[in-house]
């Protein structure tokens, strides 16, 4: 996209927010369709594609599966730290998300139990953190603590170096 359809795609939004971003939700797969793109009967509290019904999971690796691009790049990691890139396909990321789910599942945990993903920004984590969302686990915000004052049904970590 080049700077002047990003400058138009930008005028619009201001200009005819409900048209401009009805058009940029069909390219989302819904599982229920909205009912208004913007609800503002009760401003200044407003709801954005309201009745609608979304699942930001499957739309983030299993949709491009569906459509034929497993094979394509989903996740490139390009780590200045230890000068290494590795790239993952969506259906290479869906893979490493089932083996972690189960390992999950092996352990007992379910439905609103919390998990910590304590790592640096290694795909590991984008794997846990994407299993975690997508089955309803709670994943409290880390920031910076030590690792002793977080509580969570299950810590997973990394403990090697690759």
């Amino acid at each position: 996209m080049g700077t002047g359809d990003m400058e138009n795609a930008f005028k619009r939004s201001l200009n005819d927010p409900t048209g401009f971003w009805g058009e940029a939700a069909e390219a989302v797969h819904w599982h229920k369709k909205w009912k208004r793109v913007l609800d503002n009967s009760r401003q200044p509290f407003y709801r954005w594609f309201a009745g609608g019904e979304v699942n930001t999971c499957y739309n983030a690796l299993d949709l491009h599966i569906e459509e034929g691009r497993g094979d394509q790049p989903a996740l490139i990691y390009d780590s200045a730290v230890t000068n290494s890139i590795r790239t993952f396909t969506y259906r290479e990321l869906r893979d490493k998300v089932a083996v972690f789910a189960g390992a999950l599942a092996r352990l007992g945990v379910g439905k609103g139990d919390r998990v910590i993903i304590y790592m640096p920004m290694i795909p590991e984590a984008a794997v846990g953190m994407r299993k975690s969302i997508c089955s309803g686990l709670v994943l409290p915000g880390g920031g910076w603590g030590r690792l002793e004052h977080f509580r969570g049904t299950v810590i997973a970590r990394r403990t090697h170096c690759s």
